[in-house]
């Protein structure tokens, strides 16, 4: 099955030799995104809820660039170096996800929640995602 590479000018471009995204038949797989700000390349100041919003905001932007949106994603992994910010994590996400899941009567997407040791750039979380295309 062909595959091809998505990029979007919207988000920050691969720090390492990756594609923001792949579209494989009906599937988007997208690569981690931290809370790099497009516009400097520098992690956004805040903390971790500051870092998860442009995380998603940068996820949606390559959603986007593949014709899809977050309403499409069925499965994500979210990454942090500190299981101590899994409420303030959720907090954002759940906001993120839930205009989906009440505006279209869908369910959350499937997810993962792991910690890690480090992330790149010193990020405190990271997220990737698989969406399907309709």
């Amino acid at each position: 099955m062909p595959k091809s590479a998505v990029k979007s000018q919207n988000a920050p471009r691969a720090i390492g030799p990756y594609s923001q995204a792949i579209v494989s038949g009906n599937l988007v797989f997208c690569s981690g995104q931290i809370g790099l700000d497009p516009a400097t390349g520098k992690l956004v100041s805040g903390g971790v809820a500051a870092q998860t919003k442009q995380a998603i905001d940068n996820l949606s932007a390559v959603l986007e660039a593949a014709g899809v949106g977050l309403d499409n994603v069925v499965k994500t992994t979210v990454f942090m170096v500190d299981m101590d910010d899994y409420a303030r994590i959720n907090d954002v996400y759940d906001k993120a996800f839930k205009v989906f899941a009440d505006f279209y009567n869908q369910p959350f997407p499937a997810r993962s929640a792991v910690t890690v040791r480090a992330l790149p750039l010193g990020a405190l979380v990271e997220i990737e995602a698989i969406a399907i295309r309709s």
